[in-house]
């Protein structure tokens, strides 16, 4: 299968080509030339451990992949999560389901592309041609960081540099990353916010003058962000997976739709959903929940994205984001796959912050999502609520889906089964989870968590009590304009 520029002046001859390189050579994000469409073999599904039904979703667009290597693959990363179960689906209610995708080996959902992509990498650059050395260039709102360090540690002939915010995560999401261990990773602080380290990573790729420069080195760059479709396709599967696990529990029947809730700010994890849609799974809606920083809202709402506003450092943090990258796959096909007119949009996004698509686009869009935002003190009741009436401990990026999710159901009057895409551990956020559940302040991350201990009885992880009595490796803070002399040191300091 062929992937296509949204910006139409590059193609991928297959999905291992369109993986190495991450990012078109336009500027644009790879998509698939055609959606398969899988429909029929979802009873055959039903009966399959999660890496198989995996294998079978990912191998429909990666066909030029030997499907044994690939299900070995799937079977070896999700080997890594507990109980080997990578996407558990835990009934909350009567037509409330949570889907947990934090119980992987960073807690947090990119663990379910990352523990894969090396392996699609690694085989996309070979089948590729690629002989030199990858540098992975990562742009973090505080979970991709971690989750691609983990992954691509000490990987042959890789290396990852990740940029992020410095004053933009959580004290635990710094911690994971600043003590990575491993000879093939570097961290740097930004001074800024993830639109800036995004902005600063998607320039470099850009940049014919400085990609020369690294080809020189015997370096080439791809991405480990979802701007990469092998970051984006293992996220597909577990949509699937969710709703199997539904019509194998009897609570709904094959064919019957459900609705997705999903807190977003890049829009990757959702657009994941859309895809998953276009494949045959029956969805009624898709509902987008963002925190404060609500550009996606009011683009659902009426058409317009405009990131000129004010931004917003929350406690969902991985949702502080203005400029929602994986959007541009969506306009794509809104405008039925017009890519000059996706380019336009792109070009009016970089020089004025802000675009429009027509009331026919934005009808059309309103046909799968729907988008309502949480505030902060929305967030921060929403956890002391459900964790009152059903003794479950929700992060606060789930808090903000959940809060979401009321809304639309409000708004609706609908009786479809819900399910919630929770997508980190609450003891990556101790502090203001407990905040919220008990109503006060403690600023050290380790003692909030063994307090939120106490008063839930949920299991710490493992992952965070080994934080705990690490140093830092990776103290270095940048300016947001000086990014690319950081990834010249960190080629040639061998």
């Amino acid at each position: 299968m062929k992937f296509l520029s949204t910006r139409g002046k590059s193609i991928a001859k297959n999905a291992g080509e369109a993986i190495a390189k991450g990012l078109a050579s336009d500027g644009g994000l790879f998509v698939p030339e055609t959606f398969p469409n899988i429909k029929a073999d979802l009873k055959d599904l039903l009966t399959k451990d999660y890496f198989e039904r995996a294998s079978f979703v990912i191998g429909k667009f990666l066909e030029e992949y030997d499907s044994k290597e690939l299900e070995d693959a799937c079977k070896k990363a999700y080997s890594q999560f507990e109980d080997n179960d990578a996407a558990p689906v835990v009934k909350i209610d009567d037509n409330l389901f949570i889907l947990e995708l934090f119980h992987g080996p960073t807690l947090a959902f990119k663990d379910i592309a990352l523990t894969l992509l090396p392996h699609l990498l690694r085989k996309g650059s070979d089948m590729s041609g690629i002989k030199e050395e990858i540098l992975i260039l990562v742009a973090t709102s505080g979970d991709t960081g971690k989750a691609a360090l983990s992954g691509f540690c000490n990987k042959q002939g890789i290396k990852i540099m990740v940029f992020y915010p410095s004053d933009g995560v959580s004290d635990m999401q710094k911690l994971q990353m600043t003590t990575q261990e491993g000879d093939n990773v570097n961290v740097v602080g930004v001074k800024g916010n993830f639109d800036d380290c995004q902005t600063a990573v998607k320039k470099i790729f850009s940049d014919e003058k400085f990609n020369a420069l690294l080809k020189e080195q015997n370096v080439v760059l791809s991405s480990a962000n979802s701007i990469n479709f092998g970051r984006l396709v293992p996220q597909v599967a577990y949509y699937f997976s969710a709703y199997l696990d539904l019509v194998a529990s009897n609570e709904i029947k094959l064919g019957d739709k459900v609705n997705f809730v999903v807190p977003t700010g890049n829009f990757g994890n959702i657009l994941a959903g859309y895809y998953a849609y276009r494949m045959g799974l029956p969805v009624e809606k898709f509902i987008c929940a963002s925190n404060s920083n609500n550009v996606l809202t009011e683009f659902f709402a009426n058409g317009n994205y405009d990131k000129n506003r004010e931004f917003f450092k929350t406690a969902s943090p991985s949702m502080d984001i203005l400029v929602s990258s994986n959007l541009e796959r969506l306009l794509f096909e809104l405008s039925d796959r017009d890519y000059a007119l996706t380019e336009k949009r792109m070009a009016e996004l970089k020089n004025n912050g802000k675009y429009s698509i027509s009331d026919k686009e934005l009808k059309k869009a309103g046909q799968n999502f729907y988008a309502d935002y949480c505030d902060e003190e929305e967030c921060f009741e929403e956890i002391n609520s459900f964790f009152d009436e059903y003794g479950y401990v929700l992060d606060p990026h789930t808090a903000v889906a959940e809060c979401v999710a009321k809304k639309y159901i409000n708004y609706s009057k609908s009786k479809l089964p819900t399910i919630i895409l929770s997508t980190a551990s609450p003891y990556k956020f101790p502090q203001n989870v407990y905040k919220a559940i008990e109503g006060k302040n403690i600023t050290d991350a380790f003692t909030a968590t063994e307090k939120l201990h106490e008063i839930s009885a949920l299991d710490i992880p493992k992952q965070i009590l080994e934080l705990k009595n690490k140093k830092p490796r990776f103290t270095h803070v940048e300016d947001k304009d000086n990014l690319s002399k950081c990834v010249l040191d960190f080629i040639k300091k061998d």
